[in-house]
């Protein structure tokens, strides 16, 4: 397991004074690069190689968000690793307290030069430590959208939105979600994320946000004004 302290920061928080969405997301995603620096399978060693881990699916549980200056401790552990994919908890946890935050993704390799997910690597079994993973429900590889739709205003892919492989990073796709669910005037008890990442959306990109009622909350469909989809995310109530 690897673990890194820090507190909220102002920075990080949404008008409530707790924890944003898009900070906390961050925050899974950052402990797991830290956690590749760590075991010498950092951004470097990536880059020499043109290999990088890509995100497939996440789910993310949500009891209570920590609150502006507690302190918290964010761990994760791969659990598993097979031959075209990777499995990764995480946890989030105020100082000496059960975590508020659970999460378990699903992970591929990339080629970065030939543009194509690969067989993992020798080596990366260095991630793992031996944690067995959280009692959660199995995390879905795909997430189904059905009936009608609602439309909200298109998003033009900027800078801010890339990251260091150059397409949208997959914190902004639920960013994206939550605020096209605002726009829309509909509200969810948030206690549950799901995400399944399908295309890359690049610099220059329109993504419309297509609303979908969907069994204890609502789908937000980020796809092209074509209709082909880069992300699927799922915002549940309990």
């Amino acid at each position: 397991m690897y673990s890194f302290d820090s507190r909220v920061r102002y920075s990080e928080c949404s008008e409530d004074g707790r924890l944003s969405i898009l900070a906390l997301v961050n925050y899974l995603q950052d402990c797991s690069t830290f956690h590749s620096e760590a075991v010498g399978l950092g951004l470097d060693y990536m880059r020499k190689r043109h290999f990088a881990w890509f995100i497939a699916a996440w789910q993310i549980e949500i009891d209570e968000l920590p609150s502006f200056d507690e302190p918290i401790t964010t761990s994760t552990w791969c659990y598993d690793i097979r031959r075209l994919m990777a499995s990764r908890n995480f946890t989030i946890a105020r100082s000496g307290e059960s975590p508020c935050v659970r999460a378990d993704s699903l992970w591929f390799a990339f080629d970065t030069q030939e543009r194509r997910p690969v067989r993992v690597p020798e080596g990366q079994e260095a991630y793992l430590t031996g944690e067995s993973r959280l009692d959660m429900p199995t995390t879905q590889r795909k997430i189904a959208v059905r009936g009608s739709a609602t439309e909200t205003t298109p998003i033009l892919v900027v800078e801010q939105h890339l990251d260091t492989n150059r397409h949208v990073n997959n914190a902004q796709y639920i960013s994206m979600a939550l605020d096209a669910l605002a726009e829309s005037g509909d509200q969810v008890d948030l206690h549950r994320i799901a995400v399944q990442y399908k295309n890359m959306a690049l610099l220059g990109d329109t993504i419309v946000p297509r609303i979908h009622n969907a069994e204890h909350g609502k789908a937000i469909d980020l796809a092209s004004p074509e209709g082909k989809s880069y992300a699927i995310v799922k915002l549940e109530s309990e």
